[in-house]
Formats: structure tokens, C-alpha cells, sequence
């Protein structure tokens, strides 16, 4: 690319619309000397002149003048340029690339990526779903910026807070005949459906019900919580699911309670010690950050 001194080409421009090198100077807060200094170099650098005086008054030559049929042009599209780098450094636009599992992305995130997308509404918001390790495993290669997951999570290079619990329950159908303190062993004993095998939560539950030494036997194993929830609806049977994917009063054809002994996971927040924050991650940082000490019920009722 050719170099073009862009403060040199505003001067020509402005001699030419003063008429004189001195109102030129007056009007860019230069001396007259810097003003034909810089006419000088100008055309030093493209080789002709540019600026001839008629009289008193200077008029641009045959060159001159097809330069300036550029100049303006040249001008705004360095406007623009910097008006849309001066947006990406204020965070107006831009992009965050978010990894969590897809209970979060259903019953968690909604609202905090809605404040996000209010308070910068040029941002483009990607969000992928999947289990811990490969979420984890996308952040260390910088496939995703940040993420939300279920612990354990590690990595060398990733800095991990743990940010909110979150209670199993029991869910069955309202017609299904619950114990009042459901145990591994009652559970055990009725129809149970079950995240698939592979994920973090599945093998919280395995251990719950291997510390209670209990033999788990899922009649069912499935990936989605909505899937869940709607086989247990149509009576196939009971779950255990996270409680933020059973909000009260969601569904009034599914009852929950809690576990004997309890039983809760804990969410993360994961990012690279390197990664250099925006302003957009940098708010949906402090958004994830901000969900410690509070709990899937209270996020619930402010929804």
C-alpha cells in the first residue's frame, strides 16, 4: 500500500478552499511555514505540483485538482474507519463467544444475556452448549471466551470461580405417588429417568447413588432437561434433575423435592488467565461473577 500522508492531504484541501497558504494556516492552527512544508512534501511524494498561485489566490493544477476529486472520499472512509474501530473500543460492538450446558443456557442465563445485549446492543452474542469437558476444552483453545459449567473443571492456563450451588430434586408426575423423603433406595425402587451418561451431572447423581449404596438402573437416559421433564409428564416415570430447571410453579403437572441426604452441584466460571477483556466480556464476566450467593429461586422470582 502506497503511503499517503492523510494530515498533508487535509491541508491541500483546506489551502484550496482558504485560497491562500496563511488563512489555510490560520484555520488548522498551523504556521504558513508548516502549511507549505507540508504542500512541499506532498508533492515531493506524489512527484508534480499541486498548488499553483494565480494572482494572490491559490488554485490547485490539472493534478491538484484530480487529487482533490479523491480527497474527499479518502476522508470519509478514514472517518467511518475510525468511528467503527472507536465502536469496538468502547465495547458498543463486537463479539463474546459464551460456552455452558444447556440447563443454564435455558433457565440461567436468559436474563443476564438480555441485560447484556440492552446495555450493548451492537454486541453479537454467540453461545455453545455442551458438557464440561468440552466446554473447558474449547476455552483453552480459545474456541469459546468464556464459560459457565458444572465442576470439577481444570486446566493449567484457565482461571476457575465457583460462583453458585444449585440443589437436585426429585420430580415426578403429580399423580405419582412420592415418598415423603425421597431416598436412593425409594428412587431406586420406581422408573428413573436420567441425563445421558458423560456429563458432569450424570456423574454427580452415579455418585450420590453409589454413596448410598444403591445399584442405579435407569429405566431411560436422555440429553435434554426439556425432553426430561416431558417424559415425566406423560407419566414414563420420575427424574432427577438440577432445581433451576424445575422453577416454581413452571409446571403445575410435576412435583419436586429434595434429596435425602441432599445433593447439589456447583457452577464455575471459566476463563483464560490471558484473555484480554473487552468491554462487552468484561460485563458479561462481572454478570457471571455477580451470580454468586444467590440461588436458582431468587433468580426465578426476579425473572
Amino acid at each position: 500500500m502506497q503511503s499517503l500522508n492523510l494530515d498533508y492531504l487535509r491541508t491541500l484541501v483546506t489551502v484550496i478552499e482558504h485560497g491562500s497558504f496563511s488563512a489555510a494556516a490560520e484555520r488548522l492552527g498551523l504556521t504558513q511555514p508548516a502549511v507549505s512544508m507540508q504542500i512541499r512534501q506532498l508533492e515531493k511524494r506524489l512527484g508534480t505540483v499541486l498548488v499553483e498561485r494565480v494572482g494572490r489566490k491559490a488554485r490547485p493544477t490539472t493534478a491538484g485538482a484530480e487529487l482533490l476529486a479523491h480527497a474527499e472520499r479518502i476522508d470519509a472512509e478514514v472517518s467511518s474507519a475510525v468511528e467503527a474501530v472507536a465502536r469496538h473500543a468502547s465495547g458498543a460492538i463486537g463479539r463474546v463467544r459464551l460456552g455452558t450446558g444447556a440447563t443454564a443456557c435455558i433457565f440461567l442465563l436468559p436474563p443476564l444475556l438480555g441485560k447484556l445485549r440492552h446495555r450493548y446492543p451492537g454486541l453479537e452474542i454467540t453461545v455453545t452448549t455442551g458438557n464440561t469437558s468440552e466446554i473447558v476444552k474449547a476455552v483453552e483453545e480459545n474456541l469459546i471466551d468464556i464459560a459457565l459449567v458444572t465442576l470439577p473443571a481444570s486446566g493449567r492456563m484457565l482461571e476457575i470461580t465457583p460462583v453458585m450451588g444449585d440443589e437436585f430434586v426429585a420430580v415426578a408426575p403429580r399423580d405419582m405417588t412420592l415418598p415423603d423423603v425421597v431416598t436412593a433406595d425409594s428412587l431406586s425402587k420406581l422408573p428413573l429417568l436420567l441425563f445421558e451418561p458423560g456429563g458432569n451431572t450424570r456423574r454427580i447423581v452415579d455418585r450420590w447413588f453409589a454413596g448410598n449404596n444403591v445399584a442405579l438402573n435407569p429405566t431411560m437416559s436422555l440429553g435434554s432437561v426439556e425432553a426430561i421433564k416431558a417424559m415425566v409428564g406423560a407419566g414414563l416415570g420420575c427424574a432427577i434433575l438440577p432445581g433451576m430447571a424445575v422453577p416454581p410453579g413452571e409446571r403445575p403437572d410435576l412435583v419436586a423435592r429434595s434429596l435425602s441426604p441432599r445433593l447439589h452441584r456447583e457452577l464455575a466460571v471459566v476463563i483464560r488467565r490471558d484473555k484480554r477483556l473487552h468491554r462487552g466480556l468484561k460485563a458479561l464476566r462481572d454478570g457471571l461473577l455477580g451470580l454468586a450467593g444467590t440461588s436458582p429461586s431468587d433468580r426465578s422470582t426476579a425473572a
